[in-house]
């Protein structure tokens, strides 16, 4: 019997079992009634997890199917446990989103044993905002200009050996002949804040703005610091008199390492969907993020939470940023390897 008189002989028995062909699962046919994994690679309480948080309470608003979204914490060697997780365990089909610190998507490049994953695999959805360092001097330290820092030796709190503050003393050390000495062992922005108070150390190499705003908000106005350098994606608006790092560089070199170095600032709290995702679960998924950006009801909230959102960066804007790191000469690799990672 010819082929297709065989599939019309064939097709009332096709109907009656029901062996006709699936139709393919729409958005919406798929999250309704789902269950959504929000996966936050940092521990229960701080600004990435309200962040995390709090999207996830918009996110049915703006998602189709409006599913249940059920945050879970899985802090780990700075965020790379939860990174590795979401690239080769997690599920594939648009049922689990992560969310990972700024600097987590570059420790594979810095060549972190641990971190198995590849940044440029994952299907990114958004970032809310970016964020900018501010070089921090208690005013009675007698430093009022980077003529001063590298004249005389000064103290900056930091955590560890190889954290943020450190490798931020070092990097601006190395571009702007500084001479700051990281004291280690103060467990995070509030203890090493009260330890600039207390005069323990004369400053610290990188306090997020945010973070002066919501922790110490009275600092600038009553003149106790001196903010001496920002850097990051933007400048701060609100410290128009703070030089620009890069504004100050001239060296191609110099400015590359301080655009690698700064990566993580521009990222902000990238959020994301593990590789191997429906592209077009990934594109519902990636509209929803920034509606949710947008929506003046979740701004007024991240605000309540001392949290911000500013100039959002787009899934597409946030893999562009990760692959242009990527692709840095490699001396530039090098030498950012070798600031962060003594």
């Amino acid at each position: 019997m010819h082929f297709w008189k065989w599939i019309i002989a064939l097709a009332p028995i096709i109907a009656s079992t029901g062996m006709a062909p699936a139709r393919a699962q729409s958005v919406e046919e798929f999250y309704r009634g789902k269950t959504i994994s929000f996966i936050v690679s940092s521990a229960a309480g701080g600004s990435y997890d309200l962040m995390s948080r709090t999207i996830a309470r918009y996110l049915p608003r703006h998602l189709p199917g409006g599913p249940t979204i059920a945050v879970r914490n899985q802090p780990g060697a700075g965020g790379i446990v939860a990174a590795n997780a979401l690239f080769s365990t997690a599920a594939r089909d648009g049922s689990v989103i992560g969310g990972l610190q700024g600097n987590v998507p570059f420790e594979p490049m810095l060549g972190v044993k641990e971190a198995t994953f590849d940044p440029r695999k994952f299907n990114w959805l958004g970032s809310p905002s970016v964020e900018t360092c501010v070089l921090t001097v208690w005013t009675e330290s007698g430093r009022h200009s980077l003529s001063d820092m590298r004249a005389k030796e000064m103290t900056v709190a930091s955590t560890g050996a190889n954290s943020n503050p450190s490798v931020s003393a070092r990097l601006i050390n190395e571009l702007f002949r500084t001479k700051m000495r990281p004291v280690v062992g103060y467990t995070g922005m509030a203890n090493s804040m009260l330890a600039i108070e207390r005069r323990e150390v004369d400053g610290h190499a990188c306090i997020l703005w945010a973070a002066i705003k919501s922790l110490r908000p009275t600092w600038v106005e009553e003149k106790k610091i001196i903010p001496m350098l920002q850097w990051g994606a933007i400048k701060e608006p609100a410290l128009p008199q703070t030089p620009f790092a890069m504004d100050l560089l001239t060296d191609e070199q110099d400015r590359l390492l301080l655009e690698a170095a700064s990566a993580p600032l521009a990222l902000g709290r990238p959020f994301l969907l593990p590789p191997g995702v429906p592209q077009d679960r990934v594109a519902a998924m990636q509209k929803a993020f920034m509606e949710i950006f947008a929506n003046p009801e979740f701004n007024d909230e991240v605000v309540k939470q001392q949290l911000e959102v500013n100039s959002p960066r787009s899934g597409a804007e946030v893999l562009a940023l990760i692959e242009r790191v990527y692709g840095m000469p490699s001396d530039v690799v090098t030498r950012l390897q070798r600031l962060a990672i003594q």
